[in-house]
């Protein structure tokens, strides 16, 4: 069914064309609304001419019904993003190993028509929502009913193994959430990458990670920053789910390559504490202000106390610990943005509507950034140089490194960008 009005893009994640299951009982529900929705398509097939399709169509259904069941276990009102151009499905890309066609537009169309599916097209204007979005669908309730029905569980559901793991993608985005994924020829570096890559997730395919004390498969969290802010949103706690990426930006691998995937990234500290590895209670070793330092090193500064913490009072409306946290998001803005203005609208853009900090002028935060400098003066060329997205490169080396030798310990780490949540007893080897 095709909505008139369109489905909450802020409630939403892109489609996932890694979802499979060769369970028996997933392959007669695949099965039935083939055979009763798409039959014509079986024939199309039977009779097209030209090289023989990488996957069947039959299998490419599986893997949209697949991810659309998934969602809705996650979250019943969870929308999925999926392109309906044809030119967006490529089969012989690196980061489709499904190998999934300009099919899936048909089939999602297809599924909207029988009433399967809630179909909400992009290029659509709606509070909140900016132009041009890719279309988003949901599971409608007779699609429901049959997930209900269905003898399978999300525990048959997986993600294939095989995927892609070192992602280039062609925006500036740090989160590694949006962009375009930009082909590439593979080199000595990008095989080295992957390597290490590949062992670090079966390393975490073999490892159970949980929070004992949770008796949901999923924690529940209020976004903090960005136009989301303040709304609820639940993450699934699932080992199908630890599959980690490296995600490098501007087309160049000497840009980004921070580590993404894993549950453990999207809740918030206080709940990483409870995380246990293979039923051990866990700590979280987080190397403070590492941008600064390393920039520091370049100069051979040795930084004295935390570079983040300034005069209190420099913004009254805020508590010390409140002040420093906005201290360092602004100064984080400025290593990424090219000047000062970039900057504070950075800052504010990543601030929830009603904060304080969403109101904040470009002179109250530009002498919060003065403040820094006095406190940091080797740091002033850094500001508003565009320098984040390498120090992240060097960052992600250092991550990298870290993968690496635990992995060739046998000893599961959990990547947050600057800080790792290992097994207690282990601890030393990050120390």
């Amino acid at each position: 069914m095709e909505l008139e009005d369109p489905l909450d893009p802020k409630r939403s994640r892109p489609i996932d064309v890694h979802r499979w299951s060769d369970h028996p009982e997933v392959a007669g529900f695949v099965d039935s609304i083939w055979e009763e929705h798409f039959g014509d398509y079986a024939a199309k097939e039977q009779v097209k001419s030209g090289a023989k399709a990488k996957r069947k169509h039959r299998d490419q259904l599986r893997v949209i019904l697949l991810d659309l069941y998934v969602a809705w276990q996650t979250d019943p009102d969870l929308s999925i993003g999926v392109h309906l151009s044809a030119n967006a499905w490529k089969t012989g890309s690196r980061y489709n190993a499904l190998h999934l066609s300009k099919i899936i537009p048909d089939f999602v169309h297809r599924l909207s028509e029988v009433g399967l599916i809630q179909l909400s097209k992009g290029s659509f204007t709606a509070p909140g929502a900016a132009t041009n979005r890719t279309a988003r669908i949901r599971a409608e309730e007779p699609l429901k009913e049959m997930f209900r029905e269905a003898k399978f569980g999300r525990e048959h559901i997986w993600l294939v193994p095989d995927r892609e793991c070192i992602i280039l993608k062609n925006t500036d985005d740090l989160t590694g959430a949006k962009g375009r994924e930009v082909p590439y020829e593979d080199d000595d570096r990008t095989i080295s990458m992957r390597a290490v890559l590949q062992d670090y997730n079966k390393l975490l395919a073999q490892t159970f990670i949980d929070i004992p004390t949770y008796d949901q498969p999923f924690v529940e969290r209020k976004v903090k920053t960005g136009r989301n802010a303040g709304e609820a949103t639940k993450v699934p706690i699932a080992t199908q789910e630890n599959f980690v990426r490296r995600i490098f930006n501007r087309g160049s691998f000497d840009c980004g390559g921070r580590f993404f995937g894993g549950w453990w990234q999207h809740v918030d500290s206080e709940v990483r504490k409870r995380i246990h590895i293979n039923d051990t209670p866990t700590i979280e070793i987080d190397y403070q202000a590492l941008h600064v330092a390393v920039l520091s090193a370049e100069q051979g500064v040795v930084i004295e106390g935390d570079p983040y913490t300034l005069d209190q009072g420099l913004l009254p409306e805020m508590g010390a610990r409140e002040q420093r946290a906005s201290v360092k998001l602004l100064v984080l803005m400025a290593f990424n943005a090219k000047n000062r203005r970039a900057a504070c609208l950075a800052f504010r853009q990543d601030q929830p509507t009603g904060s304080v900090e969403k109101s904040m002028k470009d002179a109250e935060l530009s002498k919060v950034l003065d403040a820094f400098i006095e406190k940091n003066p080797h740091l002033a060329e850094a500001l508003c140089s565009d320098r984040g997205i390498k120090l992240m490169n060097t960052d992600s080396r250092i991550a990298e490194f870290v993968i690496r030798r635990m992995t060739h310990s046998n000893v599961p780490v959990l990547c947050i960008h600057d800080s790792f949540v290992v097994d207690y007893t282990r601890s030393r080897l990050l120390v």
